[in-house]
């Protein structure tokens, strides 16, 4: 709490002059109770209350939501969803998150846990996944997932390993800057990738039809040439060609702003529910 004040005092302000806080957290979460609900990367937090912790020591209205949620409200609100009603954001950092926005608003489902993409089975008793179960999207796509595999199998010569000052180093934005630069370790770990990000999304398409995707954090570092060109194609060759057609795959348009939007939607959010 002393450093959201602290925070607020480098920029000339106070708690008191703070309309409403919005949270953006990295777990399944209870939004109406304010509560973290067994988040996969952070098993500690399990039952935190958080919205009440900040609100007694904060004294302001206080609202949470799942990051990947808020993002995609973001991106619906200020980046690249604007105009359409429906949407899916996916994240792709630590693990794989997601959210979406259908009819113009957020979809929760049961226990708040409508968008958990990156828990798409991917392959059948495949990867083992930070959640417990095998064969996630995330444990294919996921940041965290796939540094664990760069550090078993990076060759020491690649670029990759080198850039990372070793294999046990490397993480997802070395294998971009070394399949930039032509490596081929790199250009066949982005091969992969864009084979399973594509499986998730061909049951996106199937199971919500989205106007628009829209991809976050890897995806949109690696860009049009390594990523999202080939994403497409192998989405468009799995499934029906009026969904390829009419399905846009686009990157995040607030890239590393995402989170700030993200904090002031929730945020906003809080003001409305509260009149």
């Amino acid at each position: 709490m002393q450093r959201c004040r602290a925070l607020l005092a480098a920029h000339g302000a106070r708690v008191e002059e703070v309309a409403a806080i919005g949270v953006s957290m990295p777990s399944p979460l209870d939004a109406e109770l304010g509560v973290v609900l067994n988040p996969p990367n952070l098993p500690s937090w399990h039952g935190t209350p958080v919205r009440r912790l900040l609100e007694d020591a904060l004294g302001r209205p206080v609202a949470i939501e799942n990051d990947a949620n808020a993002a995609a409200l973001a991106e619906w609100r200020y980046g690249a969803g604007r105009g359409c009603d429906d949407l899916v954001y996916l994240t792709m950092s630590t693990g794989v998150g997601g959210g979406l926005v259908l009819g113009g608003r957020l979809h929760r489902g049961v226990a708040s846990s409508a968008g958990e993409v990156g828990h798409i089975p991917v392959e059948w008793e495949g990867e083992r996944c930070s959640c417990g179960l095998r064969g996630c999207l995330e444990a294919y796509t996921g940041g965290a997932a796939w540094a664990r595999r760069l550090a078993r199998l990076a060759p020491a010569e690649s670029a990759v390993a080198q850039l990372a000052g070793g294999a046990a180093n490397a993480r997802p934005e070395h294998v971009v800057a070394a399949a930039r630069a032509g490596d081929a370790f790199a250009l066949a770990e982005l091969v992969r990738f864009n084979d399973y990000l594509a499986r998730g999304l061909a049951a996106i398409a199937f199971t919500v039809a989205p106007q628009r995707i829209v991809l976050g954090t890897i995806p949109t570092a690696a860009g049009e040439a390594l990523c999202l060109g080939p994403v497409r194609e192998r989405f468009r060759r799995h499934v029906w060609p009026f969904l390829a057609e009419r399905i846009e795959i686009v990157a995040s348009a607030l890239g590393p702003l995402v989170a700030a939007h993200a904090g002031i939607v929730v945020a906003r959010g809080a003001l409305e529910a509260r009149g």
